[in-house]
Parts: structure tokens; C-alpha cells; sequence
């Protein structure tokens, strides 16, 4: 059989109806997984501009199917509510003004019942459109229903990091879900593992789902370099900080220096010191801090002052994701229900690589070579970003399994702290 061949079975069976219908209801059903442990009350508040409500990403969700999907495709479809239209667009300008973003917090209706209740209509509008629209039709949304889903898959984990952030503002400090405590072994020390200079291939070829900020796949240059087996640990970053790291001005950017000042850092988000240990809230509760398991919750600036600290420095992305090459798609993914990162393991070779802690690499976000947005309204999901934030790969702990993979490219200002963001070195 020719690789055209098998490439194009591959893809009747990625955008057949039944495969994506299968796909939907498993990553909606998640969404409600994710959400069942709250109280009516967590749903709502806003706790910061960047994280919004629990409530609202359940409505924006749905929106990005009745939008994108069901209006454009469906000539029949009518809105449950017109102006939901206006409630929960997030920034696609596109397609209308949206709410204000810092004000998310401020809607109290519609109630959290009625964003169900429209949940409950979109799913029923989209799976008979699945099911009943002509092939042609079919043709042209079921790539746009495969985005959707993985849209819905990244409010996922925006739903767990800014309900940890909520939850952390609260004095009582309380349990989002209790789940199982993995300690893990004692990872050994670093080993560095060598990659020689040379010619690789970045970005993806587009046989699987991907975004547009992933592409074209392009040749571009390495120099030798070294990567560390594993990412850093929290007993690796408590002697940065006992080394009085958050007070040495030489090891920080400019910026970075700054917001150590203005915010007054003294340890990664949610650390905090009880009768003399230093602890750190998590989404199963306050627990003493593990020495073993990966350091999550640092800045772009925190990284990179921790590796100047030991004298080396962060992955460019392209290193990364050249190290990457064929690993499988293993590691600690919200799937495991653990909702916090786990200690490596203590096999040969590079380890972590996937799930934990998303990686700071001190690459800008920036087009690759030729890149083109998507056209219309989705081509506002990435490409209009690319200005002031860096990237970061591989994926956390609150991250789908299905969702990741070696050419996905997150990206944060370099301030950003609420993510389960972790730091691997290279040199």
C-alpha cells in the first residue's frame, strides 16, 4: 500500500462522522468530570483577569461549537440565547465585540443552571448535525469540529490551573479533590544527554490534529548541545532559593528583577511556610512540599534565574522538540486523575518529556517560516499572540493525554506563575 494511500485512510477515519461524534462526547463528558467536585459557588467568581470563571468556560466552550459549527454550517440551527453571543466570546473580534474580559467575574447570570441547560442544547444541536448533515457539508466542518474538541481540551486545563488559583486566594484554603498521594522515587542527579549540531526538521507535516502556530514543518540549524535527562526538582529549587536566589540581582532579566520586587517572590506560587516547613497548597489541599517531585508554578524569569544560577541556561524550542524525536507519548496527564506532578523515574535517557510540568524553553513565540493563520475568525486562535510571550512544551499534569504532542507550542508572558509550568536545562 502507498504512504498516499494509508495517509488518506488514516484521515477518513480521523474525520469520520462516528470517530468525531465518539471524540465529542468523551471530551464534553470530561468537562463535566472536571467540574463535578465543586460547589455552586466555585463556578462563578473570577479571581484575576487572566483565569476566568469555572461557569464561563463551560458556556465559551459551548459558544465555540455554536459559532464556529452549528451557524455557519447548520442553516436550520437557532440560538438558545442571542446574547450569549456577546457573554462568552472570549477575543474573536471576528465574529463580534465580546464582554469584557476582567468583568467574567461580574456575571451572575445567566446562572450556573442555564450555562448547562445551553450546554445540554449545543450537544443536542451538534450531535444531530453530526449525524444528519449532507457529506459535503460534512466535508468542510469536521475539521472544524476536530478543533473544537481540542479547544474544548485546553479550557480543561484552564478550568483546573485557575480553580486552583481561586481556590488558593480563599483562607481556608480548601480541597478541590482529594486523590491519591504518589511520593515516587528519589530521582538520581542530573545526567546530560548530547545532541550533535546539525540540520533538523521542526513542525509538524499536518497528518494528525495540530494548529496553525505549528506549522510549516522547516529546516533550521542546532548547534551542539546538552539536555538534562529530567526536570528540576522542588529539593533542587529550595537550595536555589536557600542560596538566597530571590535576592541575588546578577542571576535575574531586568523584568524579571522587577517583578521579583514589585510582587515580592520569595518561593514558586502556593509555597508557603507552616510551623517552619515550607508547604504548598495543591489542588488535593495543603501538603508538605516533596523534594522529588518536579518544581511547578515558576515564572519564565524564575526559570531562567535558576539556571543561571547553575551556570546554564533553557532550551531553545527547537532543541526541545529535536531531543523529543520518536518518544512515546507517556507520562503523568490529567487523565490519571492526580492533578499534580509525580517524581521521575530513574530509567535511561530522557524522562518527563510529556505530561507534569509544561517546559519553559527561552524562545519566543513567533511564526515559523511561511506560517499562515488559519482564514476568517479562527485565524485569531493563535497568530495574533505572537508578540511578548515565550513557549513551552510537553505538556502537565492537567493536560489530556490526546492532546499533546512533540509540536505543540504553549505560550505565557514571562510572569506567568498559575500554570503548571516547570523547568528542564540545557546547556
Amino acid at each position: 500500500m502507498s504512504l498516499e494511500k494509508a495517509s488518506s485512510i488514516q484521515n477518513d477515519k480521523r474525520f469520520s462522522r462516528e470517530h468525531l461524534l465518539s471524540l465529542y462526547n468523551q471530551v464534553r463528558a470530561f468537562s463535566h468530570h472536571l467540574v463535578d467536585p465543586l460547589e455552586i459557588e466555585d463556578f462563578v467568581i473570577q479571581p484575576m483577569e487572566s483565569a476566568s470563571p469555572t461557569k464561563w468556560h463551560l458556556a465559551h466552550t459551548s459558544w465555540f461549537f455554536e459559532t464556529f459549527v452549528l451557524e455557519k454550517f447548520d442553516d436550520s440551527f437557532q440560538s438558545l440565547h442571542p446574547q450569549y453571543a456577546y457573554f462568552f466570546n472570549s477575543y474573536y473580534l471576528q465574529t463580534g465585540v465580546p464582554f469584557t474580559r476582567a468583568k467574567r467575574g461580574l456575571l451572575s447570570r445567566p446562572t450556573v443552571k442555564e450555562v448547562f441547560t445551553y450546554r445540554e442544547y449545543v450537544d443536542d444541536q451538534v450531535r444531530n448535525f453530526i449525524e444528519q448533515c449532507d457529506d459535503s457539508v460534512w466535508e468542510k466542518a469536521s475539521e472544524v469540529v476536530e478543533i473544537g474538541i481540542n479547544h474544548e481540551q485546553q479550557h480543561q486545563e484552564l478550568i483546573l490551573t485557575d480553580l486552583k488559583y481561586l481556590l488558593a486566594q480563599n483562607p481556608l484554603l480548601p480541597t478541590y479533590k482529594k486523590t491519591v498521594n504518589v511520593d515516587g522515587s528519589t530521582p538520581s542527579d542530573i545526567n546530560w544527554i548530547s545532541f550533535s549540531k546539525g540540520i533538523v526538521e521542526i513542525g509538524n507535516e499536518g497528518n494528525e490534529f495540530t494548529y496553525d502556530n505549528e506549522h510549516p514543518k522547516h529546516s533550521t540549524f542546532v548547534q551542539d548541545f546538552e539536555l538534562a535527562d529530567r526536570l528540576v526538582t522542588v529539593g533542587e529549587y529550595l537550595q536555589f532559593m536557600e542560596d538566597d536566589g530571590y535576592k541575588r540581582s546578577e542571576l535575574w532579566l531586568d523584568e524579571g528583577w522587577s517583578a521579583v520586587q514589585a510582587e515580592s517572590w520569595e518561593a514558586p506560587l502556593y509555597w508557603f511556610i507552616k510551623e517552619g516547613v515550607w508547604h504548598m497548597f495543591t489542588l488535593s489541599g495543603v501538603q508538605p512540599i516533596n523534594k522529588n517531585e518536579p518544581v511547578t508554578h515558576v515564572s519564565y524569569y524564575e526559570a531562567d534565574a535558576f539556571a543561571r544560577w547553575k551556570g546554564v541556561r533553557l532550551p531553545t524550542e527547537q532543541e526541545w522538540e529535536h531531543a523529543c524525536g520518536a518518544q512515546p507519548i507517556e507520562g503523568n496527564f490529567v487523565d490519571n486523575d492526580l492533578m499534580h506532578p509525580v517524581a521521575a523515574s530513574n530509567k535511561e535517557g530522557l524522562k518527563q518529556m510529556y505530561g507534569d510540568a509544561w517546559e519553559w524553553t527561552m524562545s519566543s513565540y513567533a511564526p515559523y517560516p511561511g506560517y499562515k493563520p488559519l482564514p476568517g475568525a479562527l485565524g485569531e486562535y493563535n497568530g495574533k499572540f505572537m508578540a511578548n510571550q515565550y513557549v513551552l512544551r510537553g505538556g502537565s499534569c492537567a493536560t489530556s493525554k490526546s492532546h499533546i504532542r512533540k509540536t505543540y507550542r504553549n505560550f505565557f508572558h514571562a510572569d506567568a506563575r498559575w500554570q503548571f509550568s516547570g523547568i528542564r536545562l540545557a546547556k
